[in-house]
């Protein structure tokens, strides 16, 4: 999953790069630098720490939680004065690399804040940050809105002859930036104009208020569940808090409970819900939309939400035959455990396809499990890494206050002949607050300065690992080491996503695409021959492989969303939308008195997007079986994926890039064989027989 800016905002905060002249030229060795797989290992519990003092990310004001309103008005002073700058240049490529500091001003805060608001384990943090967030979003909103900066822009693409001179990565985010212009409502009235800003404020509020509402646990009187479960759960006095679905819970029993308890409607929560889509329908008519769908997919490889549930459809007509089997296998799987109730319900569902894949390929998660310690794939992503595309992870030193939790590490990515790329915090281990979710965020991004020297990349990876015991290392379930490699995928996008302009470095780009890096490196822990390379017992040393896949649910939640954004008013109450497309597209029954959709929390950054990681693993699968399956460590290859895909962050048309690496531009059908193929079982059982 991506967090951080996505259209206007990137960042440029400097931090203090020991052993690196700026970015350019040859990798010097740094003494601060160390093996990667030793940061994660049960006997380092701390970062280690440098003499010197900082504030968070190396940003000297973020000492403190006052600090953000100091970082804050700085990046509101060079705005201004970056606004009239624009206004008074003439048309010209300097005009896009103007609008491209304004832009980064911005982000140099506003990302950053972006992290802190939902992961700072201190609440003074947490709360200016969000602060912050919400100031600085209202500035981006009046910039969309502002004519005469608009008009600015407008003299350079009306202007033939400077365009026809500009490369083509400074004409796409000329285009870029006038795009933000339109879809803000920059074509209004004054009078409109206010109202689009204020329409916009207020989606950013409630976007705030439904986050938290989708992951606040849900408390139940200890007495009202059977005691023999009770333990699974957070007791609180005289009441057990629920905080997720369980979904991995043996004892049928457990997952029933947290199902309904979890997901038991909350009447300020549907309210926020429900106020949420009808101000992002009211934006985008405002604007000139038919709906919300239509305008959050301008520029991206869908283009329309007709072609969407096009794709949708598709699929879903093709995967229906399969999922009954399927169901028809897992409802046999409980009758052998539970005669008295065997019919499958939603919160079997996960459990029982785990499972029947153990069952399938006669393998076990308990006895697994140890294979994958945190160091150990952090040396297997190291090596991976380094033999497809010459990169290597270091460990570095911190300086106090830099890291807002002490067992957070900071990796140094490194280029055997670029040198330093940037850097990767690595947040991963659980925490009071912290929210349960698997999140990369841009803190950072890179862009070409006007001195010459490169703005190196920083990002942030935020997992929800559990910690090192006595006795053993952390230990990662394949779930949890595939969610790495996932997460992995988008920061070596921010890496090499290296753009003149940081309005489009790394995955600051449209969502179908961004989501390929991080789905093609599941491909790639999933492989037998990846995983052999680090994948050793803790204690013994022996190997291990498995095989992971996923698909059904995701096409009932990307149908889900669509509708959610599609016309309004809406027919039907969101409860019943759902439980009407929950039996048309996933087959298992609704349950009585709950609302997954309330818990559904990419409906805030993901918006009529959801299907992205459908159409994003059809591009990923594709890639995987034409580029890697012969060879996954294909250096050559590796250089081609970098040259076609990655370096482009969004400075090229994304199905420009994807025609590039395959050679083909794919239709709907293609993007739907890909994703059907991948369940063909003379697929799946390559990994496994290609010993």
């Amino acid at each position: 999953m991506l967090s951080g800016c996505r259209r206007a905002l990137p960042a440029a905060l400097r931090l203090a790069v020991r052993g690196w002249a700026g970015g350019r030229g040859r990798r010097r060795v740094s003494t601060s630098w160390s093996p990667v797989g030793a940061a994660f290992d049960a006997k380092q519990q701390r970062s280690r720490l440098t003499g010197q003092s900082t504030g968070l990310f190396g940003v000297p004001e973020l000492s403190s939680p006052e600090g953000f309103q100091e970082a804050q008005e700085k990046a509101l002073q060079e705005t201004e004065q970056l606004v009239q700058k624009a206004c008074t240049t003439p048309p010209g490529p300097q005009i896009v690399m103007i609008f491209d500091q304004l832009s980064d001003a911005l982000c140099r805060v506003a990302d950053l804040a972006d992290f802190v608001k939902i992961a700072h384990p201190d609440f003074a943090f947490r709360e200016a940050a969000e602060e912050t967030c919400r100031n600085i979003g209202t500035m981006v909103e009046k910039l969309n809105t502002n004519i005469e900066l608009c008009q600015s822009l407008k003299q350079l693409l009306a202007n033939k002859e400077v365009m026809d001179s500009l490369d083509p990565e400074t004409r796409q985010v000329a285009e870029l930036f006038m795009f933000d212009f339109e879809i803000s409502g920059i074509h209004l009235d004054e009078e409109k104009r206010k109202r689009a800003v204020d329409l916009n404020v207020k989606i950013l509020d409630l976007c705030n208020q439904f986050l938290i509402g989708a992951h606040l646990p849900n408390k139940i009187d200890k007495q009202i569940l059977p005691e023999h479960i009770r333990y699974n759960f957070a007791v609180e006095g005289n009441y057990i808090q629920i905080t997720g679905l369980h979904a991995d819970c043996s004892d049928d029993l457990v997952r029933e409970a947290a199902y309904k308890i979890f997901l038991y409607p909350n009447a300020e929560q549907l309210r926020c819900l429900e106020e949420l889509l009808t101000s992002r329908n009211h934006l985008a008519q405002l604007v000139g939309y038919n709906t919300f769908a239509h305008r959050a997919l301008q520029g991206t490889m869908a283009r329309t939400p007709e072609k969407v549930m096009q794709f949708l459809e598709t699929l879903s007509d093709r995967l229906f035959q399969r999922t009954l089997k399927d169901f028809e296998m897992m409802e046999g799987m409980k009758m052998k455990l539970n005669p008295q109730n065997s019919k499958l319900m939603p919160w079997d569902h996960p459990y029982y396809s785990g499972v029947l894949r153990a069952e399938r390929y006669n393998i076990e998660p308990s006895l697994y499990c140890p294979f994958f310690s945190l160091g150990a794939c952090m040396e297997g992503l190291n090596f991976l890494f380094n033999q497809l595309l010459g990169i290597s992870l270091y460990a570095e030193q911190t300086e106090k206050g830099e890291l807002w939790c002490e067992d957070v590490r900071k990796l140094a990515v490194v280029h055997e002949n670029e040198g330093l790329l940037g850097y990767i915090y690595c947040d991963f281990y659980q925490r009071a607050d912290k929210p349960h979710q698997d999140c990369h965020f841009t803190i950072r991004g890179g862009r070409l300065r006007k001195d010459g020297e490169y703005q190196l990349p920083v990002v942030v990876l935020m997992l929800s690992l559990p910690h090192s015991t006595r006795s053993s290392p952390t230990l990662l379930t394949p779930g949890m080491m595939e969610n790495l490699f996932h997460e992995m995928g988008h920061a070596m996008h921010s890496m090499l996503g290296r753009t003149r302009y940081q309005h489009v470095t790394g995955t600051r780009c449209p969502t179908d695409f961004a989501e390929v890096p991080s789905i093609l490196m599941e491909y790639f822990a999933s492989d037998y021959r990846v995983v052999n390379q680090f994948a050793r017992h803790f204690q013994t040393g022996q190997f291990s492989w498995f095989i992971l896949l996923p698909l059904s649910l995701l096409v009932f939640y990307a149908v889900l969303d669509q509708l959610y954004h599609g016309e309004h008013p809406l027919k039907r109450s969101t409860t019943e939308i759902l439980k009407e497309t929950q039996e048309k597209f996933y087959g298992l029954p609704y349950v009585p008195n709950t609302a997954w959709q309330l818990r559904f929390s990419h409906l805030v950054g993901y918006g009529a997007k959801y299907y992205s990681y459908l159409m994003s693993r059809a591009i990923a699968s594709m890639v995987w079986k034409q580029c890697f399956v012969q060879n996954p460590f294909d250096r050559a290859m590796g250089e081609r994926y970098r040259r076609e895909m990655l370096a482009h962050g969004g400075g090229k048309e994304p199905m420009l890039m994807v025609q590039g690496m395959l050679q083909k531009s794919p239709s709907v059908e293609d993007f739907v064989n890909a994703l059907v193929s991948d369940l063909d079982q003379d697929f799946e059982t390559f990994f496994m027989d290609s010993e």
